[in-house]
């Protein structure tokens, strides 16, 4: 009977013992304040109610987001902002996972996290410079430290070559700004206070950025001196004429050819078609002058034809006109016709060529500026080697008599011409080469000859139009 009232005795204690071991740790686990001794960024939270501490911390996060930052670009340039407005955020999220697992899970897990919880906490700052980046705008960049201004090459009038250097300008070094902003921002509500009063002050890191032309890689073209110039007269040419040379001379002046480039007369002429536009003027079609738009544009291409040619570059694409031109020797024009025939060279010099084109008075003069030796030049020369009978062709005429005729249009004799090309050194031809063999078509007399004569009359052959020397194609 002892034997049993003892054991009855200890099971009781054991439930006792178990009651007041599981009391303890509810009312441990069940408290409803932090933990004592708790510090978040040096405030002293320790012991205050979880939901209190949750309060003021919201209106401390708040206030922190309210301290005046000035951001500083030497000089008197400044930009004045709260740490919200620059971008910065700061949360306690961390810390506040802690207490949410004081409160959530089983008695046990509240237990641990009690007895485990951290007596040291900070805030967590993150920065979005997006904000930042609506206030140091490129304008305002631009407004506050100007711009890069290009290093520029000027041609004299005198020929001569002028390079200016160009000029570097700042802007924020958006990757020192972050650094410098982290390393600024308080890292307790102490600070914060202090720094509410002072402000925080930054100094914007700022790096060189250079102009898109530095002077350097102007120079590094290789445009050093003029290497050739021809001209070609416009002699008696109409207003209309004129004009066109001019737009064409225009649309090709100033372009820049590197290394290896085809010049593409072509795309010249759609750009003054674009800009300046052609006016009325006489044009090649099928060998024969007729009225047309743009005529004059082939002596642009003519007169670069004899530059490139002076130069030594690689022709790639040209023909003669099919009737022989006042303004230069045949065999050493350049036609062109819309969407058939092109002219295009290449620049073989091994750097830039800078191309500039102009019309002064009634002259035209093509110049190229570049790299070129010294003692090297190239010759042209032109010889008819064959002449080629204008023939003839009929036409009725009622008004004249049985077998009388009458000239309406005297006929121009053709020309088969060769051109050469002679390389010189130091004043000696060191290479000749044939560079091409040209065709100028003859153009036939008009003959008209009375219906009562019997004779065969011959018809116009029928051509696809083709015109030369201007842009209309004729349908």
């Amino acid at each position: 009977m002892k034997k049993l009232h003892g054991v009855l005795i200890a099971f009781i204690s054991l439930i006792l013992a178990v009651s007041l071991v599981y009391g303890g740790l509810y009312l441990y686990a069940g408290q409803l304040s932090v933990p004592k001794g708790t510090s978040l960024a040096g405030w002293k939270v320790g012991g205050m109610k979880m939901a209190e501490a949750r309060k003021e911390l919201e209106r401390k996060l708040q206030s922190l987001h309210t301290v005046p930052v000035t951001l500083t670009a030497g000089g008197e340039a400044k930009i004045r902002l709260t740490l919200k407005e620059a971008g910065v955020s700061y949360n306690a999220d961390s810390f506040l996972s802690g207490l949410d697992r004081l409160t959530d899970g089983g008695l046990l897990d509240r237990v641990k996290a009690r007895y485990g919880f951290r007596k040291v906490w900070s805030l967590q700052a993150d920065w979005d410079s997006t904000l930042l980046k609506r206030s140091l705008s490129p304008q305002w960049e631009s407004a506050t430290f100007g711009d890069p201004v290009n290093a520029t090459r000027r041609i004299t009038e005198s020929d001569g070559i002028v390079y200016t250097p160009g000029s570097t300008a700042q802007r924020v070094d958006w990757n020192g700004l972050e650094e410098a902003m982290r390393a600024a921002l308080p890292g307790s509500f102490s600070q914060a206070e202090a720094a509410r009063s002072t402000g925080i002050v930054i100094g914007l890191p700022l790096k060189t950025v250079q102009p898109d032309v530095t002077l350097d890689s102007l120079q590094e073209q290789g445009v050093t001196r003029k290497i050739t110039e021809f001209s070609t007269s416009l002699g008696s040419s109409g207003p209309g004429r004129i004009y066109n040379v001019e737009s064409a001379a225009k649309a090709v002046n100033d372009t820049l050819l590197p290394p290896g480039g085809i010049f593409d007369y072509g795309k010249a002429i759609e750009k003054a078609v674009s800009t300046t536009g052609f006016r009325e003027a006489p044009v090649i079609v099928n060998g024969k002058l007729q009225p047309g738009v743009g005529g004059g544009i082939c002596q642009v291409s003519s007169t670069l034809y004899n530059a490139a040619l002076r130069t030594g570059l690689e022709i790639v694409e040209r023909r003669n006109h099919s009737l022989p031109v006042s303004y230069l020797p045949k065999g050493q024009d350049a036609t062109f016709a819309q969407g058939s025939i092109n002219f295009r060279f290449r620049n073989n010099t091994g750097r830039y060529l800078l191309i500039r084109s102009e019309v002064r008075g009634r002259t035209l003069t093509v110049k190229f500026f570049g790299t070129f030796p010294q003692n090297v030049s190239y010759t042209v020369e032109s010889k008819t080697v064959d002449i080629l009978p204008p023939g003839s062709r009929t036409v009725p005429d009622a008004s004249l008599p049985r077998g009388a005729s009458r000239t309406l249009q005297r006929g121009k004799a053709g020309y088969v011409v060769e051109t050469y090309l002679t390389r010189m050194v130091d004043g000696i031809a060191v290479e000749r080469k044939r560079l091409s063999r040209d065709i100028y078509r003859p153009q036939k007399a008009l003959v008209a000859v009375g219906q009562g004569s019997g004779g065969l009359f011959t018809p116009e052959p029928t051509e696809r139009p083709l015109v030369e020397d201007g842009i209309r194609k004729v349908n």
